[in-house]
Order: C-alpha cells, then structure tokens, then sequence
C-alpha cells in the first residue's frame, strides 16, 4: 500500500472511481485500501498473473512495485468490479474463547447447546466443535479437530466437559457460503499472502462448515430464534466483533429481545448471551457472558479482536 501511494496511477477506471467516491474511504468508511488489496490477492490466489504471485511473498521474486503498476493497469476492470464489494472476513481464532465459553456452560448446566450467532459471516466461527484449543499442554476439542488454535493463554483452563451442540445457526446481512468458489475467495483474498497459518485454518474450516447462514437483520432473526424454546437444551446466543457495529437502536432492541426471553427462561430451557466486543476497555475486546434464569452479568475476560491472546476469568 505504501508503493501504491506513492506511485498512484491516475488513467484507470478504478483510480477514477476512487476519486469521486462517496464519504469516508478509509478504515471507519468504505475501506478503499482494504477492498484493492485483496483484489489484488485474488489475483494471486487465482492465478491470473504471474508476475504479482512472483513478487508476493511465497513467490519466486520479482519487483513488486513493477508488479503491482503492472496488474493495476493489466486487470483494471477486474479489480474495478471487485471493489464493488466491502471486505468480509471470519476470524476463526476468535473460536477459541468459543471453545472456552461453551466449556464453561457445559459444566454449568450439563446440557446440550442451540447455537446462535449473529454477524456470522460464513458461519466459520459456528462450527468450534470441530476445532481444538491447546493451552497448557491441554487440549479442549475433539481427537480428530480440523485445526488447532493455540492462543497466547493467560488465566485458568476452562472445565474438561466438552460441549455437545444440538443445533447451531447464524445470521448475516451477506452473508458467504462455504460451497461457492467465489465466496470462499472472497475470504482467502482478505488474508494477506504473508499469513499461512491463517490462510490455511481458513481452508480448514470452509471444509466441515455445513451450517446454515440465513440472510437477514440480526436482530429480526433473532426475535425469531428466541421465540421458541428446546426443553432439555441451554441457548447461546453469541457474536464476536459483530454487535459493535450494529446501529445503537438495533442493539437497544437486541438486548430487549434478549432480556425478554431471559425472563422467561427455565432450569430446563436456560438462556446464554455470550459477545466478545470492542469496550471502554484498554485493550482488545471484552468477555461478558449473562445468564438465565436469574440474569447474571459475568465478565469472562478479555481478548485480541482476532484470538491472538486470552485474557480468561471464567
């Protein structure tokens, strides 16, 4: 991005259009670089051009400045098309205090889950059972797991009860499907060619990731999931770095919806809201869990916005 800013070419469409386009196209607005940047992976990841895949890291070498002059010229309606789109990503390391959380209730309540998520994305994050969390020499997760996360761990384990999900759901405004080529692109060229690891969870998770992502306002949908109950089964209603971005009234209303249902909750039908979310907080995101019947406000902890470490207080 500093070679492009400095070496801006200025007879494209695409350089046109970010020219004359509308409002903040910055990181708080549009994400204008964010939108071109993985365009341009995508073109790696496709291999549409060789010349950038040499020079990006992995590559055989090459001048990336060339490269990048080069593609920007070279694939100018591609990347024109691509930008139309606002960058989606789905941080599977946050799964991590996932894992953790639904350990921890687990233990609590000794029942089967209902699983759902809000600002799912491709619904990655809903499938953590299938994923291990290694802190300490332990393992939290199936023999078998599909990737590992392995967090900087600060605090005490969780509880060796692994959860069983029943059933698990998400909801997103556009959401992406694991099964469609284009959509798992559309994830992979958000990861920078640099981070393998991430490149390659990612691939791991689209693999087992079968469940099902409805296109919808969050919080519409979740009136409807929360007016139902499953006697016999705990609710988690979960979201990670999601509500913070939901409009004030949206959120105003989530949580009336929520503590609606809290209050009808039973032993037997108990009620779970559990976000990891950007707070007054000095650093990452924090942990807050409550709990039905008798609506407890728990602070789990705190967090890196994308896993990278875990503050636990469960």
């Amino acid at each position: 991005m500093r070679h492009l800013a400095a070496h801006w070419p200025g007879d494209t469409d695409l350089a046109r259009r970010f020219v004359d386009w509308p409002g903040e196209i910055g990181p708080r607005g549009a994400s204008l670089p964010l939108r071109l940047a993985s365009g341009l992976h995508a073109l790696v990841l496709t291999g549409q051009d060789d010349a950038l895949a040499a020079a990006y890291p992995g590559g055989a070498g090459g001048d990336l400045g060339l490269a990048l002059d080069a593609a920007l010229h070279r694939h100018d309606a591609f990347l024109s098309q691509w930008c139309n789109r606002a960058p989606q990503t789905n941080e599977i390391r946050r799964s991590a205090v996932l894992i953790a959380v639904a350990h921890w209730l687990t233990a609590r309540f000794g029942l089967p889950i209902v699983l759902s998520e809000l600002g799912a994305s491709a619904g990655l994050n809903l499938m953590f059972d299938r994923y291990a969390l290694d802190i300490a020499g332990r393992r939290f997760g199936p023999a078998d797991a599909v990737l590992r996360l392995k967090p900087d761990w600060h605090g005490p384990l969780p509880p060796a009860t692994p959860p069983v999900i029943a059933r698990r759901r998400g909801v997103d405004l556009a959401p992406l499907r694991a099964d469609r080529p284009e959509d798992e692109l559309r994830l992979l060229s958000c990861l920078w060619p640099d981070q393998a690891d991430r490149l390659s969870r990612t691939r791991a998770a689209l693999q087992v990731q079968d469940a099902t992502v409805d296109q919808a306002d969050a919080v519409e949908w979740l009136e409807q999931r929360l007016a139902s109950t499953s006697p016999g089964h705990l609710h988690l209603v979960c979201h990670t770095v999601a509500w913070q971005y939901f409009p004030p009234e949206a959120q105003r209303r989530g949580t009336r919806l929520l503590e609606a249902a809290g209050a009808r909750a039973t032993p037997d039908t108990p009620l779970a809201w559990f976000g990891m979310e950007a707070d007054a907080g000095a650093e990452g995101a924090g942990l807050r869990l409550r709990l039905w019947p008798g609506d407890l406000d728990l602070a789990m902890g705190r967090a890196g916005f994308h896993g990278q470490w875990v503050n636990w207080s469960g």
